[in-house]
């Protein structure tokens, strides 16, 4: 690990923490008491990891959950990848929050349902192969053009919108950002950076306003301004990246593929692992 200053020291190491098999979810999610939120496609539950490595199942049936998001109220939402796709709140109160685009099922979109965040009004963005926001009706609209869309996060202000953008075709990722106004629409498309590897997955942000987005490289960091500032390596390939712990100053990976008990490779199971910091995570947001 080379250093990136005031984001992680030299020399610092990924630690293993757990691993499962089955297709864990995209969207990891830091808890307050120092654990995560892992959604899982194949069971359909969203289980809770604890500071010790130790699971426990927090929520089932979630007509396989992918992502989750957390608001800065603590409402929790997770998209559900199963037919009839949608995105459902799972707290303070369960129910389906959209599941309807311009009067058809959200399938007929095309594609699966990927990465979401939610904002403070009570709404959530989602990718979908394109960029969607659902308002706190359930209302969904969607925005952006020449978008193939997968990890999104909002800025800690919820000023901007940032939304990988893997291009078809270009051997490099992208991130494309986005002006929120006060009712959650979206203006002012532009590019924000250039990846340095190809793909760009789960993203979040930290209390600088750096962004830190998954990739073929590892986790690749970016100031607000959209310098690049360095790459955090993984010892794998990575899908989602979190802040966690007591004090935020944790990131977590979820990584694609392990080991099964004789040392084999495995594809079918994802691994969390972390790493400490020097940069801290936004704390007015679990992610």
């Amino acid at each position: 690990m080379t250093a990136i200053p005031g984001v992680i020291a030299a020399d610092q190491k990924w630690k293993f923490i757990w691993q499962q098999a089955g297709n864990n979810g995209d969207g990891i999610v830091g808890t307050n008491d120092g654990g995560l939120l892992i959604a899982q496609n194949d069971s359909s539950d969203v289980l809770k990891l604890d500071r010790n490595g130790k699971t426990s199942v927090a929520y089932k049936d979630t007509h396989t959950g992918g992502a989750l998001s957390m608001s800065p109220k603590g409402a929790l939402f997770v998209v559900e990848r199963g037919l009839r796709q949608r995105v459902e709140q799972l707290a303070p109160q369960r129910r389906v929050h959209a599941d309807m685009f311009m009067g058809e099922p959200l399938d007929c979109i095309g594609g699966v349902i990927n990465d979401i965040t939610a904002d403070s009004k009570g709404g959530v963005y989602f990718t979908m192969g394109g960029l969607f926001y659902a308002d706190r009706t359930g209302k969904v609209t969607r925005y952006g053009e020449n978008l193939n869309t997968n990890g999104v996060i909002l800025s800690a202000d919820e000023k901007t919108l940032y939304v990988t953008n893997g291009m078809f075709g270009a051997p490099m990722g992208a991130v494309a950002a986005f002006d929120v106004q006060p009712d959650g629409s979206l203006t002012n498309q532009r590019e924000f950076v250039k990846l340095m590897a190809g793909g760009g997955d789960g993203s979040t942000i930290d209390s600088e306003g750096r962004l830190y987005v998954t990739s073929g490289a590892g986790v690749e960091v970016i100031d607000k301004t959209g310098k690049h500032l360095g790459v955090i390596p993984t010892p794998r390939g990575i899908i989602s990246c979190a802040f966690g712990g007591s004090d935020k100053k944790t990131l977590f990976g979820l990584l694609r593929g392990g080991t099964d008990a004789d040392g084999n490779d495995v594809a079918n199971v994802a691994q969390v692992w972390s790493i400490p910091m020097i940069a801290q995570g936004y704390k007015g947001r679990a992610k």
